[in-house]
């Protein structure tokens, strides 16, 4: 292993980029995607295949990161990235016909709010192909404009609230097509690391893969960062900056900046013009926080950060919320210390009461050093066999959050008569079950069902103006009968990621 000199890191930073450009998004004159890239050619048995026009060879495998039954135009743009890495795709807007949007409407959510023209699914769906066609062919001849956004708010865990964007139908539809064009590309470039809004990933994959790689790796400090107002900053010039690395389609980046530029109608009647951002609520902006994210963080962590660690390091990243382990703490203090300038290189800025670096390690093992991510709690803690495991439970805030939930939904729904009643009660609680069930949780999961019964007791009690209508006795027994769902871990046989 090489160790550095302090004169070898004073002449040479390892925070930097070796590269004579100032732009974030090179390295040595080649762009990000080339320098990170594999060989941009797939081979089978000797013989290159990137020229082969065969529908009955394969260049690549099946996985490519869409679903099974995407059209085939999708698929091939999916193949075409995966196999040749710098490829920058042209005539992507002409993919936006009448066709594709027919494909995509199957796909959109028809419950989702209305926007500003207060059109819904179902008025839409009444005259679906005239509606199409006319969309695509304002698409075809560029008179395609972007509706203002509808702000709304819903409220936060802390009290404050998060602003959501909700474009409108035919925004939504289109932005969904772009979207699928968007994730068949990038697709092939993100990095393990990141979980968030990807197909066949969720928080709980990370969370799981959290837990395995701290405790069977060799990390022993830990760097959780957030990103404060990740969505309402995003750089615009950078947005479009990073698309071009991967998309030679001027038509269809300006499409992207319609939306991006749209004015969003905020609730007191007011129009707001943003200069940076990307609504919450949009369905593109996902796709476009991870493309973010990818050139900003994790490439820059990949390629710049492990490579000149002295020790282990890993990155698992969701959204805008990510956990950095390093093994040594020098190597820790130095990207805690330089990640609010890489980020400042892209607007961005860490949240400071929920960024922070501490020990995390098997030998100081304690409640109290804990790793707050994704709504879990991350520790290490003897197990029944006395062993020193990495634990993991429902974060307190979480808990509590959720709690207050599901005695509000008891109180307000009362009403409801016997297995009406408890079926409503078992889609909420398997809900939570389903993203908390991992190893170590089972405690915190009784908690919220223990909970869940004494409201429903408490409350269902007090129907009809009767304060108590019957016993604990009877009460269990006929939840017991009505089948109230219970918390238990399922057996995971789900492959970690490692990291190292």
């Amino acid at each position: 292993m090489v160790h550095y000199t302090s004169e070898m890191l004073e002449q040479s930073p390892w925070w930097e980029e070796s590269r004579p450009s100032d732009n974030p998004l090179y390295a040595d004159g080649v762009s990000y995607q080339a320098y990170y890239s594999e060989v941009g050619k797939a081979h089978y048995m000797g013989k290159d295949l990137t020229e082969v026009r065969s529908p009955q060879r394969k260049l690549v495998p099946d996985r490519v990161g869409l679903g099974q039954y995407e059209p085939t135009s999708l698929r091939g743009i999916a193949i075409k990235a995966k196999v040749d890495r710098k490829h920058r795709f042209q005539d992507l807007y002409r993919c936006l016909n009448a066709a594709f949007l027919h494909a995509c409407w199957k796909d959109l959510n028809k419950d989702a709010a209305s926007g500003v023209d207060e059109v819904t699914a179902r008025a839409y769906e009444e005259d679906l192909e005239a509606n199409i066609q006319a969309l695509a062919r304002r698409l075809k001849t560029k008179s395609y404009r972007a509706k203002l956004v509808r702000r709304s708010y819903i409220p936060k865990e802390n009290g404050k609230q998060r602003p959501l964007g909700i474009p409108a139908l035919e925004d939504r539809l289109v932005q969904l097509a772009c979207a699928k064009l968007l994730t068949a590309i990038f697709e092939a470039d993100f990095l393990d690391s990141s979980y968030g809004y990807r197909m066949n990933r969720s928080a709980k994959d990370a969370i799981e893969d959290l837990r395995f790689n701290l405790q069977f790796g060799k990390y022993g400090y830990i760097v959780e960062a957030d990103i404060k107002g990740f969505f309402d900053h995003m750089d615009h010039r950078w947005i479009v900056r990073m698309l071009q690395e991967r998309i030679d389609d001027a038509a269809f980046i300006n499409l992207i900046q319609k939306w991006l530029k749209a004015g969003i109608l905020d609730t007191d009647g007011m129009i707001i013009h943003p200069e940076t951002g990307t609504p919450q609520g949009g369905i593109v902006s996902p796709v476009l926080a991870n493309v973010y994210l990818h050139f900003a963080l994790d490439l820059w962590f990949e390629k710049v950060v492990k490579a000149h660690c002295k020790g282990a390091a890993m990155i698992i990243r969701y959204a805008d919320d990510f956990v950095c382990a390093f093994q040594y703490h020098e190597d820790a203090k130095r990207f805690f210390d330089e990640l609010p300038k890489r980020l400042g290189k892209f607007a961005l800025s860490v949240a400071p009461e929920k960024t922070g670096l501490m020990r995390f390690s098997r030998f100081h093992p304690s409640r109290s050093r804990r790793i707050v991510f994704l709504g879990f709690e991350t520790y290490w803690a003897f197990d029944q066999k006395g062993e020193v495991r990495v634990m993991q439970r429902t974060g307190r805030k979480k808990l509590q959050s959720a709690c207050r939930r599901i005695k509000d939904w008891i109180k307000q729904n009362r009403h409801l008569k016997g297995i009406k009643f408890i079926t409503a009660l078992n889609r909420r609680l398997r809900g939570h079950y389903n993203y908390y069930s991992v190893v170590g949780n089972l405690r915190s999961l009784w908690k919220f069902y223990s909970w869940a019964v004494e409201c429903a007791f408490k409350w269902l009690n007090r129907r009809g103006g009767k304060r108590k209508s019957f016993t604990w006795k009877v009460f269990l027994k006929a939840i017991e009968r009505l089948g109230i769902a219970k918390p238990k871990l399922p057996v995971s046989t789900k492959r970690h990621r490692v990291f190292s």
